[in-house]
């Protein structure tokens, strides 16, 4: 079983398709930073210091099967993805603005419907965009802008941490193929929704915690992979350990889209505190491995341990590694 769930995840596209991501950021490397950049690839979003705080920045893309499948769902999916990278780096969003590729047979008026339907419900303003009116198949990227006064990483997990996972289970599931995800921002009203996020930039302004992730189209196992890969660090997670609805399969919860699951670091005399604040929220958090020194990604599972990945003969994203840009293609 345990040699099934690494197949799958390693051949899973929501973290397969991350990897020609260091053909970008190798190229772009050299312009990442003119004076007042704190953090750009491999976290969830850029930060800028200004005027004693950080300005944070982000962009997603969302997946075409998906589009087809649900324009509406896809919509909303765009400015949940996008307001959960701002409060992923411990800041709060402050507006967005979209780029739509609409096709000729294609559904404009339901992905704007979904986006306005994301905007009302964690209320952010949608304050412009670009249209093009003419494509070939649908599209659709949000950008989003945000602030922090202290800032939460994807890249600095330090060993001997422990591992937490933070995660709404009052949700229901969908699988619009290639996406399969875990819903659970439809039913509850909008402050609930924000004080559940809210907890994250509580935790970096108390200094509680300076690292965590959103987990996103990489799944849970996807995600702390990312982390560990940009932090240069390795894991042991306890699949056992790993909190799950009853209504998913194993498989298909480790490859999940959470509206609401966030992955942490956390120093172990911090652990319980950390946890009793996503509890006070309804949030389930639990610690669910640990981080190691030695760059390996490990699992556990029923009792058997298997290594997922060895970071230092593969990459998931390479953004960690210098190619040289001698060796990138022209």
């Amino acid at each position: 079983m345990l040699k099934d769930i690494i197949a799958q995840i390693r051949s899973y596209p929501g973290l397969t398709r991350k990897r020609d991501i260091y053909r970008i950021t190798n190229i772009l490397q050299t312009v990442t930073d003119f004076g007042d950049t704190v953090a750009d690839f491999g976290e969830d979003a850029a930060a800028i210091y200004y005027n004693g705080e950080y300005l944070l920045l982000a962009v997603d893309g969302i997946w075409s099967g998906l589009l087809d499948a649900n324009p509406y769902g896809a919509g909303k999916a765009a400015v949940m993805a996008s307001v959960n990278d701002i409060y992923a780096m411990g800041g709060r969003p402050l507006a967005m603005v979209n780029v739509i590729g609409a096709a000729p047979d294609g559904s404009l008026d339901e992905i704007v419907r979904g986006i306005r339907k994301g905007c009302e419900k964690f209320r952010v303003p949608m304050v412009g965009g670009h249209l093009h009116p003419d494509t070939g198949e649908q599209q659709l990227s949000v950008a989003i802008m945000g602030r922090a006064a202290r800032l939460l990483r994807s890249n600095n997990a330090v060993p001997e941490q422990d591992i937490m996972f933070a995660v709404d289970l009052d949700g229901k599931g969908y699988q619009c193929r290639p996406v399969l995800s875990w819903d659970t921002n439809s039913g509850k009203k909008t402050p609930q929704i924000l004080e559940r996020l809210e907890v994250l930039p509580q935790l970096a302004e108390s200094k509680l915690c300076s690292t965590a992730k959103d987990v996103s189209n990489a799944g849970v196992l996807g995600t702390i992979a990312l982390m560990m890969e940009t932090s240069e660090t390795g894991a042991h997670i306890d699949i056992d350990s790993i909190p799950k609805p009853e209504s998913f399969s194993l498989i298909d919860w480790l490859k999940a889209f959470l509206s609401y699951g966030f992955v942490l670091c956390v120093d172990k005399q911090k652990s319980a505190e950390v946890a009793a604040m996503f509890t006070a929220k309804n949030i389930t958090a639990a610690v669910i491995g640990t981080v190691l020194e030695q760059r390996i990604f490990t699992v556990g599972y029923q009792g058997a341990c298997e290594t997922l990945f060895d970071f230092e003969k593969e990459d998931v994203t390479g953004i960690a590694r210098d190619y040289g840009l001698q060796n990138m293609p022209v």
